[in-house]
């Protein structure tokens, strides 16, 4: 894109400009050389947006328009008609809305944000948390980063994990949940979900995701198979999830094209990304491709030049990361046009638990679980926040421990072999196809470590997906011929 000749910007005043390239050509934009031919020495101050194909959308504004955001109001935190809730503000000040149910076919939703380190991540993931809170939606976080991303948050959700086996356990709970709820749903003839009839909406949310996910996690295999199984099940059952990541590739989120194909269909939030980040969003389909973003500034500060021999030269110089929370909402209705989070919180960091993110949970305690479904989440939702939960991961990292040795030690000149070997030889020699509790007699009759049911359903699931078994019809497996 070029310009021609250079009009007179107002200082003063918003101008709108529409861009456009002669047929056959794809519109193109460099931001720095813009902001030159207008002598612009803030490129905060212009927006671009194009169609991914000819025109583009020029405004320009007398200083940055996401310079300064206010905290929410009540009004901005409940759920519109829409399942839908005001996160922010676009760069023309229009509302930046964010669903957390879609009404119109009654799901669940599925949602993924980025970003790099700094960009306001965690302060996002507080403002959707209070969000759900306020609206009765039951809320399952696991924080990976030991519970430091969001610590307001203990005893404002529903179940608080942060270890990586906790969050096993709470994404165990919650397929058994959507598998429950599926089976009863199904005898009441509901194909889709509806808040508080007579169930809660519950959303699971996995903060630091990328810990659990990425390439050498020891519980990445079960965990990547988990978030899918709840993808397929739980989404017309009122079971939704989150995956919040300072990935900058997506095979640090599993590797899977199931969740990549999965994610395209959900909210997807991108705050401040890495260039290797946009290469590989545009590369799996979660951008159109043509689309170009403003690079999100890590500060709104103009750079100006200075002689390095002017007196007090690099005295006053303020490297703050105050772009914070700015973002492109990708699945919205202007997924190219800038926007900004609302302010959350305190602006300086605080020695304890922040008072203005604890206010916006608001009173009261959060949603919880309906009675019919606290038996599918089992002992682990039991021991929540209690001692018990102690135990309960140690046993996963046990188990874990006992693949991975099973994984590498030999056996008089025979290697151990892993659950999915063993799972695989029963099947093959079974003339018909097997349910998960005849396939746990089986393998634990073949003289290695005993299984319990659960693990064998999760290993199930991950060789049906590699295609190595497949469903021969509901809970029935049979090896691939």
């Amino acid at each position: 894109m070029s310009i021609a000749t250079t009009p007179a910007i107002p200082d003063d005043q918003v101008v709108e400009l529409m861009v456009q390239v002669p047929p056959g050509q794809v519109i193109k934009y460099d931001l720095a050389a813009l902001a030159s031919a207008f002598e612009i020495t803030d490129p905060g101050r212009i927006a671009v947006e194009t169609d991914g194909s000819r025109t583009a959308l020029v405004t320009i504004y007398p200083s940055n328009p996401l310079a300064v955001m206010p905290p929410p109001t009540e009004a901005d935190m409940t759920m519109d008609a829409f399942g839908r809730i005001v996160v922010g503000r676009y760069h023309n000040g229009r509302p930046a809305r964010r669903k957390l149910f879609d009404p119109r076919t009654g799901s669940a939703v599925r949602a993924l944000t980025f970003g790099t380190t700094g960009a306001g991540k965690s302060r996002t993931v507080q403002y959707v948390l209070a969000c759900e809170k306020r609206n009765g939606i039951v809320s399952w976080y696991g924080d990976l980063k030991g519970g430091q991303s969001a610590p307001e948050a203990r005893g404002q959700v529903d179940w608080l994990a942060t270890s990586q086996e906790e969050v096993i356990l709470m994404l165990r709970a919650a397929v058994a949940v959507a598998q429950e709820r599926q089976a009863r749903y199904a005898a009441l003839g509901r194909n889709a979900f509806v808040i508080g009839n007579p169930d809660p909406l519950l959303s699971v949310r996995i903060d630091e995701a990328n810990r659990l996910l990425e390439k050498g996690a020891p519980y990445r295999d079960e965990g990547t198979y988990l978030v899918k199984e709840l993808g397929r099940t739980g989404r017309s059952v009122g079971v939704g999830e989150e995956l919040d990541a300072q990935a900058g590739h997506l095979e640090e989120l599993g590797g899977s094209d199931t969740l990549r194909a999965m994610l395209k269909e959900g909210e997807v939030t991108l705050l401040r990304w890495s260039s290797s980040m946009m290469r590989q969003l545009v590369a799996d389909g979660l951008l159109p491709a043509g689309t170009q973003l403003m690079p999100i500034p890590k500060s709104l500060k103009p750079k100006v030049l200075r002689s390095q021999f002017a007196v007090g030269a690099g005295d006053d110089d303020d490297d703050a990361c105050d772009t914070q929370g700015t973002a492109y909402l990708l699945s919205g209705p202007n997924p190219a046009s800038m926007m900004r989070h609302f302010r959350i919180g305190s602006i300086l960091p605080m020695p304890g638990l922040d008072p203005e993110i604890l206010a916006l949970y608001g009173p009261g305690d959060p949603a919880r679980l309906e009675d019919a479904s606290l038996d599918a989440a089992g002992e682990a939702h039991a021991a929540r926040g209690t001692e018990d939960m102690a135990a309960l991961c140690a046993a996963v990292r046990d188990d874990q421990q006992k693949q991975v040795a099973k994984a590498t030690a030999g056996t008089g000149g025979r290697g151990a072999k892993l659950l999915e070997d063993r799972i695989r030889v029963v099947l093959a020699d079974a003339e018909d196809p097997l349910t998960p509790d005849e396939i746990v007699l089986f393998v634990n009759a073949d003289g290695g470590a005993e299984v319990k049911v659960g693990s064998v359903r999760n290993r199930l699931g991950l060789l049906a997906d590699s295609g190595d078994i497949v469903r021969a019809g509901r809970g029935l497996y049979e090896i691939a011929r």
